[in-house]
């Protein structure tokens, strides 16, 4: 495989972008080796400056459900472009999206735009503490919330993959107000609550962790937490940055039979463009400026382009919901394939799945939280990466990430990436 002008590219951004990547996962830090850099990218295939096909397995960290550079998607985008590409002023478009996930999300009664996931977690956060009138916030150990200081406490992602689970340059009294637990352990949520009694002003947790890999809530968890914020008046936020309008038409909700208070989105919602939302309750959206006193606004918040490949995407979803259970079938498939080469191989690794979101963990034993998935052998998750990028197949440089599938992935896609995998679990166990 040529690596050439993705190397050239690596070394020219590293003078001008701190580590040569705009985020921080993408310098393969965890898995050696150089970035490659990508031109283009068309269905269930990346294409990089050398000219190189992938398969790939991220989908842009999940928003691209139906593939690169869907049509539906893009026509959508074409037809608003000619209307300019902001205004900085109100458009029918808004209106519709927040129509739209208004109807989808049972629990969303109103809903703000805004331009990315970190944006709606930081801006939900800050209402929930507005609407309460209490500081202090309860996060999960391994949940990335985005980079706002309030999340960089005990988090997943790029933040572990990197070496760095706590950032320098957060305060120490916005470290203080944040107060963490290990996911899946409700006894912990109660001790912190108990210990802090009235002071606590929202939960903020992914249903489905996806940044310390796919975790899944025990049954009972978020039950548990439904029953605590309830009588606490605490807010229960959901995350729904990576699940929404992945796992069904209204997230992981719609799937685990919880409602929080507030959801947070983005990813999909947006269809490949940059956008996020927060919503919920209309008596705690009321309190968002200018209905209430707290503050959050946005230049190119509901910009135009963005609306029109959201309310694309979203329409297409809600006209198809079969989508899911093809994703679904599609992904069982994928995994069983994967478990079936590994069990050939006398090899007993961990897999986590739900819907179209996956990960294998090299470990043998059950992850279920934070200190569970680090558990993983992370040198073997390297060298299992980069065979498989040699076989062309593109996956997260992060043993702490999940896996998504789009609709572009083929039963006939599937076994090349089977193939690949019984190939690549060989050579780096021999």
């Amino acid at each position: 495989m040529k690596n050439t002008k993705s190397a050239e590219l690596f070394l020219k951004a590293k003078e001008v972008i701190p580590g040569g990547v705009n985020s921080p996962v993408r310098a393969f830090r965890a898995v050696g080796g150089n970035p490659l850099f990508i031109k283009k990218a068309k269905g269930a295939y990346l294409y990089d400056e050398d000219d190189n096909q992938f398969i790939e397995l991220i989908n842009s960290w999940g928003p691209m459900i139906l593939g690169h550079a869907n049509e539906v998607i893009e026509k959508a985008v074409r037809d608003a472009l000619s209307n300019s590409l902001s205004f900085g002023a109100p458009s029918r478009k808004e209106v519709e999206i927040a129509e739209l996930i208004v109807d989808m999300v049972p629990s969303v009664e109103m809903v703000r735009m805004v331009n990315s996931g970190t944006e709606a977690t930081m801006s939900a956060i800050r209402v929930a503490r507005g609407y309460t009138g209490k500081e202090k916030i309860i996060k999960f150990e391994g949940c990335y919330h985005g980079h706002g200081d309030s999340f960089l406490i005990a988090a997943g992602s790029g933040a572990v993959t990197m070496g760095v689970p706590d950032s320098p340059g957060v305060p120490q009294g916005v470290a203080n107000d944040t107060l963490t637990a290990p996911y899946n352990d409700i006894n912990a949520v109660k001790l912190l609550v108990e210990k802090n009694k009235n002071k606590i002003a929202a939960i903020i947790i992914e249903p489905v962790a996806g940044n310390m890999g796919c975790v899944l809530p025990k049954p009972g968890f978020l039950e548990g937490l439904r029953e605590i914020c309830d009588q606490e008046n605490i807010v229960l936020i959901f995350d729904e940055v990576m699940s929404g309008f992945r796992l069904s038409l209204s997230g992981a909700q719609g799937v685990l039979g919880v409602k929080p208070d507030m959801t947070t989105m983005g990813k999909i919602i947006g269809g490949g463009m940059p956008v996020g939302a927060y919503g919920g309750k209309k008596e705690i959206m009321q309190k968002v400026s200018p209905a209430g006193p707290v503050y959050q606004a946005g230049t190119l918040s509901g910009n135009p382009i963005a609306m029109s490949a959201g309310l694309a995407i979203l329409t297409y979803l809600k006209s198809n919901p079969s989508v899911y259970s093809q994703l679904n079938n599609q992904t069982d498939y994928l995994i069983h394939g994967m478990r079936k080469a590994n069990n050939l191989l006398g090899l007993d690794y961990t897999f986590n799945h739900i819907g179209s979101m996956f990960t294998m963990f090299f470990t043998n034993i059950g992850v279920h939280d934070f200190e569970t998935a680090k558990k993983s052998d992370l040198a073997k998750f390297a060298e299992y990466f980069q065979a498989m990028l040699s076989r062309g197949i593109y996956m997260a440089p992060s043993q702490f990430e999940s896996l998504f599938i789009s609709t572009a992935i083929t039963t006939e896609l599937a076994d090349e990436i089977i193939h690949a995998h019984t190939e690549s679990m060989k050579q780096i166990h021999n």
